[in-house]
């Protein structure tokens, strides 16, 4: 039960951090707004009325910066989209075929993945210094918006980043010391495994 409910929660993050990649609303004014890979425009007082652009490969996108915050945070996302593949095929695989059924298939994959779109989420400000955001945002610079705010988008991979972190230490097994043994506990196999003490 408990790894079906870890794959649904690694699925549904990496979907939300897929949301937020492609969100238009990272920094946004009141007549412009922009997010890794896509921008959207619209008249002043008309935000229903948007035209919206994609940069569509890693030359479109109008700053160095910005490059390399979008190849790592696509590469961490990725990391995350092959992590959620590997917990649903754990969780729906019958409890035979999967030998360590209590932690995970590679938590490792997770802890990656949330470091590489973290540093990608602290590289993406150095861009507001770039031409275009400056164009967007008027007085921005590094790490100031100038008169673009902080979008839904952005908030959004902060939390899918903080999520990510805090993922591989749900399926992890709780140890316990009695009597000089040391007994791992699993909820998926019901299971009780002693293990003597290793003595150092």
């Amino acid at each position: 039960m408990a790894g079906r409910v870890w794959a649904a929660l690694g699925l549904s993050l990496a979907c939300i951090s897929a949301l937020s990649l492609i969100s238009p609303a990272w920094f946004q004014s009141h007549t412009f707004s922009f997010g890794i890979l896509t921008y959207c425009s619209w008249p002043r007082g008309e935000s229903w009325n948007q035209s919206c652009g994609t940069f569509r490969s890693l030359d479109d996108i109008p700053d160095f910066a910005w490059k390399v915050s979008a190849a790592i945070l696509l590469g961490g996302w990725l990391l995350l989209a092959f992590n959620a593949v590997l917990l649903l095929s754990w969780a729906l695989a019958p409890k035979g075929l999967c030998l360590r059924r209590g932690s995970g298939p590679m938590p490792g994959v997770q802890a990656v993945a949330a470091t590489s779109i973290t540093v990608g989420l602290l590289v993406f400000p150095i861009s507001l210094a770039s031409p275009f955001a400056k164009e967007a945002c008027g007085a921005s610079s590094v790490y100031h918006g100038g008169q673009c705010q902080l979008g839904w988008g952005y908030v959004t991979a902060i939390l899918s980043a903080v999520l990510a972190s805090f993922l591989p230490m749900i399926g992890r097994p709780r140890m316990t010391k009695v009597q000089g043994k040391i007994i791992l506990f699993s909820g998926d196999t019901e299971k009780i495994i002693l293990m003597p003490e290793m003595s150092k």
